[in-house]
Order: C-alpha cells, then structure tokens, then sequence
C-alpha cells in the first residue's frame, strides 16, 4: 500500500498475519517494513547502476529513526544512485553478506511481492538452513551442504524429496542474488539432488470401509453437536437469557461435514477449499472456479459437480448467512486457517489413522482412477501443471492397463500353436 507516512501513522500500524510494506508518497522508495513480530523497519527500494532490476537497501529500525530521519537518509541514499554509486553494494562488501542478511534484506522484500509463496518460502529457508545463517555466503560451499544434508536426513528423519526442495529454494534464493547483481555467485549451484527413492511410496487414500466409517462419525458428530446446543439453549433460557440458533432443523450442525463432502468429491486443496467463495459456485452449470489468487499453481481451473457435493452445497447455502465466503470460521468470523481439531476428532471417532486433510485429495484422485478414468482428465480435474503430479495414481489402474493391450486382440487374430510339447 501506499500512503504518506507520518510518525502517527507509523507508531499505529499493527501487526498482520503476513508481513506487509507502506510506501511512502513523498519520498519514491521510501519503505517500512511491518513483521508479522511486530518489528518495523525503513527500507530504501533503488535500481542498481546499470542493473534494470529493483532491490531493497536496509536503513534502520522504526524505533531509531523518525520519518523525516529515514526520508533524509533515503533521499541522500537515491542522491548517490542517481550520480552511478551504489551505496548498497559498497556496506555489502564491507560487511561480507551473511546469508542471513542477504535472505531478509535482499531476497525478501522481492520474494514476498512477485511470489504467492514468498513469505512462507522465507520462513522456510531461514528455520531451515539455521547453520548458515551466521555465515558469509563466500564461506558457504558445497562439501557443507552435502554435509548439512547427511545429518538432517539421519537426525530429523526427513525425506530425499524433503531435503532436495529445501535446497531448491535456497538454490533459487541465490540465483536470483547473482542475477541482480547482490552476490558474485552461487556457491552451491553444483550440489545435487538425493535421489527420491521415497518419494514414490503409495499414495493414502480411504478404503470404502474407513470412507464408510468417516461418514458415519460425522453423522455421529452432528447429532453431539445438536445436542450440545439444545442442552446450552436450555441453560440459557433457565437464566433468562435469548437462545442461540437451534440446530436441530438445520441440514447440517456446522461446517466440518459439508466441508468434508466437498473435499472427497472435487478434490480441491484445503486452502482453496478456505478461500472459496459464493459467487465462485455456479449453481446453474454445475461447477466450482478455483480463482488463482486461490489455487497453488496460480492459475485459474474449474471443477465440476457431482450429485453429492453439489446438495452439499445447496444444503448449506439454504442455512448459511454469509454473502461472500461459503465456509466462515466461528472464530474469528472471517476465513478459516484451520479445522484440525473437529477433523482429528471424527478421525479418532471413525478410527482411521495416518491420513490427513490433504489425503482426501488423494482419495478423490485414487477413485477416478480406479473407476477408469484416464489419467489425463484426473490431471485436468486435480489442476496438476504436468502429468508428472498425476502419475503417482497410475499403478492403481491395472484393470484400465489390461483393457488398452486386449485392444490389440481385434486388430490381430489369437495366435495358438499346434503343437504340442
């Protein structure tokens, strides 16, 4: 956002869930900085000498400057940028650029903007490579991340797939330093990925029994919540007090089996499942959009609906009073960040174990395929970017593998020998 800072308006900016940026509209470049922590800090944003590409100049603490001290340094800063310096770079290399400083006041402000998953990418790298942080990045070499890669898989226990997508990120991190000028190169550019053995393990899907039981706990779990309310709405009248809604006449008790339905029947992820609002159900052709500020790739896909999830729907639109999200958290009244204690609830009711939220995208995807289904459409409905995503179901289609080569029989005769041995 842009606005015209003042130390009121600095002194009262609060908190987010996600860091957020203020841009000055006095000075061009001026920024501050708000961490989800509380912390706030002035950035200066400049393009580099002879570099077309933008990158952020740390200029001190909120709690050290004041606006007009931080409009002085960033005009003073701009000042030498436009006469060909590049002040920036001169305390990098006085400094020697710890990786630490060079992910949260180079890469981050970058990240964070251009990437739907920049800050998550940024917590991430820094929780992550924590014995890196305090050191330059010239000192960082490949034998040491082959290293740090051999204890972590040994000491937390994580997978091949786990680690080569940590290193990724990290590697992509560096990469964009050497392309923007901040860093002479990346100094673990030549280290390979594990090979991801483990990465190739069966999928985890519902059995038509524990499908079966899942239903039934949340059946369960709607009555319990029903009766709670009438045995709270009791206690309330006895106190003269107004009741809370019955729940007794209503489709469903709350949110958590709609929810379920929906996920086992389109497949889509928990956040866009979150995000998802009325104006994206299409009642009339049947259909869900998955907008793309909504959806992991990025990009905006639709899901058909069948019988099931579309009554779902239906059901819960008849009793739902909001006008713009379909799933309200009665929490904080907005978007959900979670369900997971309702969730592990009805699994330890229907005595399932080992299976996530996400794992009913896996059961959506394992009974197409089962059903015949090719994988194609199956990539189609789950908004894989590439078939590579989808191939993971494959092996549960043998019947559909048998069926393609008997299609070979009508187009040559059954060959049967004579002889006989």
């Amino acid at each position: 956002m842009a606005d015209r800072l003042t130390q009121t308006s600095v002194m009262e900016s609060r908190p987010a869930e996600k860091r957020y940026l203020i841009r000055d509209i006095v000075i061009q470049g001026l920024v501050l900085r708000v961490e989800p922590s509380g912390k706030k800090t002035y950035y200066v944003d400049y393009y580099q000498p002879g570099n077309r590409r933008r990158t952020s100049f740390k200029l001190g603490s909120a709690k050290l400057l004041t606006v007009a001290q931080a409009r002085e340094a960033a005009r003073e800063f701009l000042a030498n940028v436009s006469l060909g310096e590049d002040p920036g770079e001169e305390r990098r290399k006085a400094r020697g650029e710890t990786l630490e400083a060079f992910i949260t006041d180079c890469y981050a402000p970058w990240v964070t903007e251009n990437r739907k998953s920049g800050q998550a990418t940024v917590n991430m790298i820094l929780a992550t490579f924590t014995p890196f942080l305090e050191k330059r990045i010239t000192e960082i070499t490949p034998f040491m991340m082959e290293q740090w890669k051999t204890r972590v898989r040994k000491e937390r226990k994580l997978k091949a797939s786990t680690v080569n997508r940590n290193v990724t990120a990290l590697k992509a991190a560096l990469n964009w330093g050497v392309k923007h000028g901040v860093i002479p190169e990346n100094p673990i550019k030549g280290v390979e990925a594990l090979q991801e053995r483990d990465s190739v393990s069966k999928v985890r899907y519902l059995s038509p029994e524990e499908e079966k039981r899942l239903y039934e706990a949340l059946d369960a779990r709607e009555e319990r919540v029903r009766q709670e309310r009438a045995r709270y709405n009791l206690w309330r009248q006895e106190r003269r007090r107004d009741p809370l809604p019955d729940l007794r006449g209503l489709p469903f008790a709350d949110y958590l089996k709609p929810m379920v339905i929906l996920s086992l029947n389109t497949g889509i992820r928990r956040g866009s499942l979150f995000s998802l609002e009325w104006p994206d159900v299409d009642f009339k052709n049947e259909v869900l959009t998955l907008r793309a500020t909504a959806t992991k790739s990025g990009k905006t896909y639709h899901v058909p609906l069948n019988r099931s999830a579309l009554e779902a729907l239906k059901k819960w639109k008849s009793q739902s009073r909001e006008d713009r999200l379909v799933f309200v958290s009665p929490k904080n009244k907005g978007r959900f960040d979670n369900c997971n204690t309702s969730w592990e609830e009805v699994l330890r009711m229907a005595e399932i174990e080992d299976f996530r939220w996400h794992d009913m995208r896996h059961s959506f995807a394992s009974n197409l395929v089962m059903a015949g289904v090719d994988l194609n459409t199956v990539r189609e409905l789950m908004g894989h970017a590439d078939l590579k995503m989808t191939l993971r179901y494959a092996y549960l289609a043998p019947k559909v593998k048998k069926h393609a080569v008997s299609l070979l029989e009508k187009r040559m005769p059954v060959i049967v020998s004579s002889q006989h041995p």
